[in-house]
């Protein structure tokens, strides 16, 4: 049986849609489980702010991002979101439209930090924490289901940790590693883990001039706060920041947004794998 042309047209775009689906795939970065980068042939990013301990910059933050048009992700403990001080923080960010997620309620560290395969908590104590923050979450009318990607404390985790909380119907993320933005907690009195930030500012263009895809897809990971022994603020730094990305030609993108559409690809594949066999029969294939 001869292919009309628009038979033909139809067979072309499922094709493209299997192939753009796997290709994007393949894109991805995983680590134990979870995913620390997004499609690296896309120059699209995603800044990711942790909180538990402090919150000094948030406001600071918001107003930012505000004035630049951007759209974060803000991830924080049940702790976090407990407390009334920071109350109105958290609604302007979800009322601006950023994407708010759970880091743990009591920002447990899951592994050992020397044998990384040696869980600290059992999963019982996983899923009563987890289960906590989202309890938090759920009184700023966040649900698991606008709120499933997960970033685990100490950004610290196994494969085990990823199993579980996929268990639960969430996908664990993580930062990109290469760049220092995740030090920017540190402070003087933690001598040599202490990192200044214009080296953190220097690692970033460091890496973005060697690897070969820059940071498209990086999950760029900051904080919220820092302990007030640190005055040099990274977080200050973030109105440059927003601008160089920008001339450089990187567009910030909520993490569900840069990590989603690979994904709806890959649930459109099935189908045309389906339309793509029944065409085949009609053809005579």
């Amino acid at each position: 049986m001869a292919i009309g042309a628009g038979t033909g047209i139809v067979l072309l775009l499922l094709l493209s849609c299997h192939t753009a689906g796997q290709q994007q795939q393949r894109n991805f970065v995983y680590d134990r489980g979870g995913i620390i980068r997004g499609d690296r042939a896309r120059k699209d990013l995603a800044l990711v702010f942790t909180g538990d301990s402090f919150a000094g910059g948030g406001e600071h933050i918001r107003q930012t991002l505000k004035r630049h048009q951007v759209k974060a992700s803000f991830f924080f403990t049940g702790r976090f979101y407990r407390r009334i001080d920071l109350r109105r923080l958290i609604e302007n960010l979800a009322a601006d439209g950023h994407y708010l997620g759970a880091h743990s309620d009591a920002h447990l560290l899951y592994c050992s930090w020397e044998k990384r395969d040696s869980l600290l908590v059992t999963r019982q104590q996983f899923e009563a924490d987890l289960a906590a923050n989202y309890r938090e979450m759920e009184k700023f009318g966040i649900h698991t289901a606008r709120a499933k990607y997960f970033l685990p404390p100490y950004e610290w985790y196994n494969e085990t940790i990823s199993a579980w909380a996929g268990a639960r119907g969430l996908t664990l993320v993580n930062f990109t590693p290469g760049t220092r933005t995740q030090a920017d907690y540190t402070h003087p009195a933690m001598g040599a883990r202490y990192l200044s930030s214009a080296k953190i500012w220097e690692s970033i263009w460091e890496y973005e001039r060697k690897d070969p895809a820059g940071l498209n897809g990086f999950i760029l990971l900051l904080h919220l706060g820092a302990d007030p022994r640190r005055t040099d603020k990274f977080y200050l730094r973030l109105d440059a920041l927003l601008t160089a990305l920008r001339e450089k030609g990187y567009r910030c993108r909520r993490i569900d947004e840069l990590l989603e559409e690979g994904r709806r690809y890959a649930s459109l594949c099935p189908v045309a794998d389906f339309i793509k066999t029944r065409l085949a029969l009609l053809c005579g294939g």
